[in-house]
């Protein structure tokens, strides 16, 4: 399970339902993948997550993008755990 804090002033850049104007989400970005690259390899998956998260301005470390990424290629459930400051 990963772990990220963001500031509430940026949970518009993680989450689909929030009432930012950011674009698309980090959320967004991650659901996508996860229905379009299940069953690919982790590496194939791993760099399109680093590109989301910098995009969306968010500090995920490398093992948490490789969790993420390892979940989207075998289909397992992801969590997630946010810590708004």
């Amino acid at each position: 399970m990963g772990e990220i804090r963001v500031g509430k002033e940026h949970l518009d850049r993680l989450l689909t339902d929030s009432a930012g104007s950011y674009g698309a989400t980090y959320q967004q970005a991650f659901a996508q993948l996860a229905e379009t690259h299940q069953g690919k390899s982790a590496a194939e998956i791993l760099p399109l997550l680093r590109r989301a998260a910098d995009h969306a301005l968010l500090e995920f470390t490398h093992a948490d993008l490789a969790e993420q990424a390892e979940a989207i290629s075998t289909g397992e459930r992801y969590v997630l755990r946010v810590t708004v400051t």
